[in-house]
C-alpha cells in the first residue's frame, strides 16, 4: 500500500446552481497498489480493504465533503433509493438526496456516470447506467425520482467510448427493444456478428427523451486513456472512479 497523492479529479463544467458540488475521481491519487492502483474506491474488487478505506478518507478529505458518501451495492438494474431515508449500503443503481450535505456517489470502470440537478438547487442524484442498466430503464427511473424533468440539468462523466465498446447481438436487441430509435448509435464491428456501441449517444437519447434537456459533459473514454482512468473492459481487475454530487 503506497502513501496517497494528490487527487486529480474532474469538476462538472455545467450550468448547475452554485449549491451544486460534483467531481468525478481519476484513478491518480490513491494508496491501493496492483491493478486497483492507485485510486480505487470500490471494497469489491478484490482490493486491499485497508487500501480502500485509506483512499476513501482521502478523497473526503481532498474535497471537503461533508459525510461520508452514500456508497450504493451496484447492481446494473433500474432501482433508485433516496438518501435522505439513509441509502448507504443499498442494493441500487441511482441515488436522489433534496438535503444539503448528503453525498450521493456511483463508482464506475466504463458504465457511464450520470448526474442530475434541478435548476433551483432543490435535489441532485448520481445513477449508474451500463448497457444492462439502460435496457432495465435507470435513466428513466432516476430521471421520474429526481424531476420534474423539464427543471433538471444532466452531466456525464468519463465512460468506455465507442471506438472501444464492441458488443454483441444481444447488447443492441436489449437497448433496441427499449427504444427502437437507437439504431444509429452501433456500427458495425470488424468482428463478425459485433457492433461498436456509443454508450453516451444512447444515455443522452435516453435523457432527452425523458424531457430533460439540458445535457453536458461526456467526450471522456475510459478505455483508452489508461493513465487517467480504470477500465474493465480494458483491464479486467481494476479498480473504480467515483462520480459524486452534493448540495452545500
Amino acid at each position: 500500500m503506497t502513501r496517497p497523492g494528490r487527487l486529480l479529479p474532474i469538476i462538472p463544467q455545467w450550468p448547475a446552481p452554485g449549491r451544486v458540488r460534483a467531481a468525478s475521481t481519476t484513478r491518480t491519487g490513491g494508496a491501493s497498489a496492483g491493478p486497483w492502483a492507485s485510486l480505487n474506491l470500490a471494497d469489491h474488487v478484490a482490493d486491499e480493504g485497508a487500501a480502500v478505506r485509506r483512499n476513501r478518507s482521502h478523497l473526503r478529505q481532498a474535497l471537503g465533503l461533508p459525510e461520508e458518501p452514500r456508497w450504493l451495492v451496484q447492481r446494473h438494474g433500474r432501482r433508485v433509493v433516496t438518501a435522505d431515508d439513509g441509502a448507504a449500503g443499498a442494493a441500487a443503481d441511482g441515488i436522489v438526496a433534496r438535503a444539503a450535505g448528503t453525498v450521493c456517489a456511483i463508482l464506475t470502470a466504463d458504465c457511464m456516470p450520470i448526474l442530475l440537478c434541478d435548476r433551483d438547487a432543490t435535489v441532485v442524484a448520481a445513477l449508474h447506467a451500463g448497457w444492462r442498466g439502460i435496457a432495465a430503464g435507470i435513466v428513466e427511473a432516476g430521471v421520474h425520482a429526481a424531476g420534474p424533468a423539464a427543471r433538471l440539468i444532466a452531466w456525464l462523466g468519463p465512460a468506455i467510448g465507442p471506438d472501444r465498446y464492441e458488443v454483441g447481438p444481444d447488447v443492441r436487441d436489449a437497448i433496441l427493444a427499449g427504444d427502437p430509435g437507437t439504431g444509429d448509435a452501433f456500427r458495425p464491428a470488424s468482428s463478425p456478428g459485433k457492433w461498436h456501441a456509443d454508450l453516451e449517444g444512447i444515455v443522452r437519447r435516453r435523457l432527452e427523451r425523458s424531457g430533460v434537456r439540458s445535457v453536458h459533459g461526456g467526450g471522456r473514454c475510459t478505455a483508452s486513456d489508461p493513465d487517467r482512468f480504470f477500465s474493465h473492459r480494458r483491464d479486467g481487475v481494476t479498480g473504480r472512479m467515483a462520480t459524486l454530487i452534493w448540495l452545500a
